[in-house]
């Protein structure tokens, strides 16, 4: 119960300050489903805090919480969010190495992992990443919409079709489909624990093309709605609702590939 009070009052506020500012973006808004699903990974793995567990005085696990305060208190007073949240990972560990020894930090290794999908990448990385993706989908969407016959012309990340100019946003660049669709891969083949490594690895490696393909669809649905019913349509309600359709697709695309591939690895453990 103090650990629990003691994270409270360190990243109480740190979570206030997020869902009033990047959580409520269409980029980070993935980061309170993020951090409900790490919680419930705490709580699922809450048999390992065992009341006759022997806590670890070792000089690591000191280190560790001396590390993460400092993170924690450098983040915070410098308005630096990355290490500000990141901090939690060292200090939930060694608290955990701490208080219930470090078997209990084996056993709940994933959970401490899974936070790593909570820290909100740099602006410079996110930059240097998006910058590529954007002008890769709105290529691919000007090729795949000029075969379809529609009057399209591109200019860098702009794409003009008919008397309609719309411009490939960060959020259409697939960088954030990616990091999501990747941490609930992630989660699900956690919950899941598929015996073959081979069939997580490459259910693991479609999560990336599965969210560039998804908003290639997405980009070409805005356009084809602005060319055909005006910008506001394309601006209003179906703006944020292709973003949600398209993720949902890609989820169940992500499932398939994963039916599939159980389905053939089954059949060759059978054979």
């Amino acid at each position: 119960m103090p650990l629990i009070l003691g994270l409270l009052a360190m990243y109480g506020p740190t979570v206030v300050d997020l869902s009033r500012t990047i959580w409520q973006s269409e980029e980070q808004g993935h980061g309170p489903l993020i951090l409900a699903a790490s919680l419930w990974l705490f709580y699922e793995g809450r048999a390992a805090l065992a009341q006759d567990s022997k806590g670890s005085s070792h000089p690591l696990a000191w280190a560790g919480l001396i590390l993460g305060a400092a993170l924690y208190a450098f983040g915070r007073t410098q308005s630096i969010i990355m290490l500000e949240l990141g901090s939690v990972i060292p200090v939930v560990g060694a608290s955990l190495a701490l208080l219930y020894g470090w078997p209990a930090v084996y056993k709940l290794k994933f959970p401490l992992f899974f936070l790593i999908f909570t820290v909100p990448l740099p602006g410079p990385v996110i930059d240097a990443l998006t910058g590529p993706l954007k002008a890769h989908v709105s290529s691919i969407a000007e090729t795949l919409l000029y075969a379809l016959g529609y009057p399209v012309a591109r200019i860098g990340v702009s794409l003009t079709v008919g008397q309609y100019q719309l411009l490939v946003a960060d959020a259409c660049s697939g960088l954030n489909s990616m990091l999501s669709l990747a941490a609930i891969g992630i989660f699900y083949l956690h919950l899941m624990k598929r015996p073959s490594a081979i069939h997580n690895v490459l259910l693991l490696l479609v999560i990336a093309p599965l969210a560039f393909a998804a908003n290639i669809i997405r980009v070409i649905i805005l356009c084809l709605v602005t060319y055909h019913f005006g910008d506001e349509a394309g601006q209003g309600f179906v703006h944020g609702a292709a973003g949600l359709m398209l993720f949902a697709i890609a989820l169940v695309l992500l499932f398939s590939v994963d039916s599939v591939l159980s389905l053939v690895f089954r059949r060759k453990q059978t054979s």
